[in-house]
């Protein structure tokens, strides 16, 4: 099953660099580094005398959520160095700014295509001690070199739905024997580990979410404090990481419920995907609503205008500091069927928080949310709006249902600490 499955990457391989180049029109990132992705590094990767820790984040968020790891690994092993990988450009400019304070201790690269040559050709490079997954990334190949070449592999801050366990069912044998490849997987939570057990691995624990662990960045709150200088005392509806259709839904329901709303309410839209941008702003004024950018928005104490509606959230790596310029934080991805977007950093700033009915990539965290009384869920953009109207008219309602947030938040703390403890035992493997 393994060899067809890197036929078919052989085969795919020059529709897939065809795509990078088209998508590299919109995202020139996407035409940078393309040797990496092929396995080809250059020099001879500089020798330290500590291991050396593979660490893989798909894209933004999974790069987000490997900070605390990160961080820690660093400080736990003073001597180490960390290759850190990416999928996506954006994830790699997310782990830049996040990480650039390590200097050379940290470097950064984009994984090479799952064919066995080209994650051999990484493994000699770089030589790793450990290969450490972020979340759901289960790759056969890389699996397979790495068992071959002695590098144990774990499974970070793991989550697994039913919808993709169903999936991975479909491939057979393909995933059930890189299931059993993996060394150690650290669950977020019980449903989770049950989810891969059954796919094999022989070591599941769990260890709770590493993304409860993110330490809010000084900068960040600087940013979000002079951003909310500049809309004023405004009340701020922000529709975070929303995704292709969603939009379009928000901003028909915000047109529709205005007379309704508190007055002057500014709706903040962040779009997950930096490529949409230029899409949205123009959705936006298709709606006859004036519209200004992030990008264009100086943070000088200068006030924005009040005739603006919408503030389109145009940067990279400010989530925080929406998040706190807001009054009332939706979490998209959950309108339609996408499952959902990760709601704990709202959480950890204390807003409170709206989310649709697709949430089945993070279940859990959104029903214990929603327990705690610091989540509320709508049924669609009209209840958003309505559910949103009420809470920015109500100080009382908003300010304990952001307290029940931030406790909620700060309870479920440690999965970072968690996770350390159990490494060590594939770390020592080869050092």
């Amino acid at each position: 099953m393994r060899l067809f499955y890197s036929l078919m990457w052989w085969m795919a391989l020059p529709l897939v660099l065809t795509r990078l180049w088209l998508r590299g029109r919109r995202e020139p990132g996407y035409r940078q580094h393309w040797s990496e992705r092929l396995g080809f590094y250059g020099r001879a990767a500089t020798p330290t005398a500590g291991p050396v820790l593979w660490v893989h984040a798909v894209s933004v968020g999974e790069t987000r959520a490997a900070e605390p790891l990160v961080d820690a690994l660093l400080a736990e092993y003073p001597a180490s160095r960390i290759i850190l990988t990416h999928m996506t450009p954006t994830g790699r400019a997310t782990g830049n700014a996040l990480f650039a304070r390590h200097g050379e201790r940290l470097v950064q690269s984009y994984l090479p295509y799952d064919t066995g040559s080209m994650v051999s050709r990484f493994i000699r490079h770089f030589k790793p001690d450990v290969c450490i997954l972020m979340e759901t990334e289960v790759w056969p190949n890389l699996i397979a070199v790495c068992g071959a070449k002695g590098v144990p592999v774990a499974l970070a801050n793991a989550r697994l739905s039913e919808r993709s366990l169903r999936k991975a069912g479909r491939f057979g044998s393909l995933m059930t024997d890189a299931a059993r490849g993996i060394s150690l997987v650290a669950a977020q939570t019980e449903a989770d580990a049950r989810r891969i057990r059954s796919l094999g691995v022989r070591r599941v624990e769990v260890t709770g979410s590493i993304k409860f662990d993110v330490v809010v960045p000084e900068a960040a709150l600087l940013i979000g404090a002079a951003l909310r200088a500049a809309i004023g005392a405004r009340p701020v509806l922000l529709c975070a990481s929303t995704r292709e259709g969603e939009e379009e839904l928000i901003l028909q329901a915000y047109v529709s419920a205005r007379s309704a709303l508190p007055p002057e309410v500014l709706l903040l839209i962040v779009p997950r995907h930096p490529q949409r941008f230029d899409e949205v702003e123009n959705m936006i004024a298709a709606h006859g609503l004036m519209v200004e950018r992030r990008s264009r928005l100086a943070l000088d104490g200068s006030a924005m205008p009040h005739s603006v509606d919408v503030l389109l959230g145009d940067s990279m790596g400010e989530m925080f500091a929406y998040y706190s310029a807001c009054d009332v934080a939706f979490v998209g991805g959950s309108l339609q069927a996408l499952g959902g977007q990760n709601l704990i950093e709202p959480a950890a700033l204390g807003k409170p928080i709206l989310i649709g009915q697709h949430t089945f990539n993070f279940e859990l965290v959104t029903e214990d949310a929603l327990a705690a009384g610091g989540a509320q869920r709508i049924t669609d953009a009209a209840d958003l709006l309505s559910t949103a109207g009420r809470l920015l008219s109500d100080t009382t309602a908003r300010t304990t249902m952001g307290l029940n947030a931030q406790s909620f938040a700060n309870q479920h703390r440690g999965a970072t600490r968690r996770t350390l403890a159990l490494l060590p035992a594939l770390i020592g493997e080869r050092h």
